[in-house]
């Protein structure tokens, strides 16, 4: 480190959340209503929705990933694993822990055609 770099403006590293016994030492986000309210819609707007209950990171709480029949997916935080799976069963939607069977392929699929699609609709760049 330089001499002056000590005495720069810049980012600085903030210390733990103040629910830090909660959450770890890293700043995360909790679940909140707004994200349990973006569940519901989705799910009641979907058809064939599956569950996949991601565990908690390093970088983010656990989160309940959502994917329709067509691979169309959301994912949000949650309060935790039981409450996710007690979502899922109240909406009538089948729930698996991501960490044991994986992500579908038919999410995999969705992002590939979406990716192709974004790629195709980018007018070239001028020369």
């Amino acid at each position: 480190m330089a001499l002056w770099d000590r005495f720069r403006r810049g980012p600085r590293m903030s210390g733990p959340a103040k629910d830090a016994a909660r959450t770890g030492s890293t700043r995360v986000r909790a679940a909140d209503k707004v994200d349990e309210q973006h569940l519901r819609e989705w799910v009641a707007a979907r058809r064939g929705v599956e569950g996949f209950v991601e565990p908690r990171t390093a970088v983010s709480e656990v989160t309940l990933l959502l994917v329709a029949h067509d691979g169309e997916w959301t994912r949000r935080r949650v309060p935790g694993v039981s409450w996710a799976h007690d979502f899922c069963n109240r909406h009538q939607v089948p729930s698996y822990d991501a960490a044991v069977v994986g992500i579908p392929q038919r999410m995999r699929d969705y992002n590939a055609r979406v990716r192709k699609a974004q790629k195709q609709a980018r007018p070239p760049l001028a020369e």
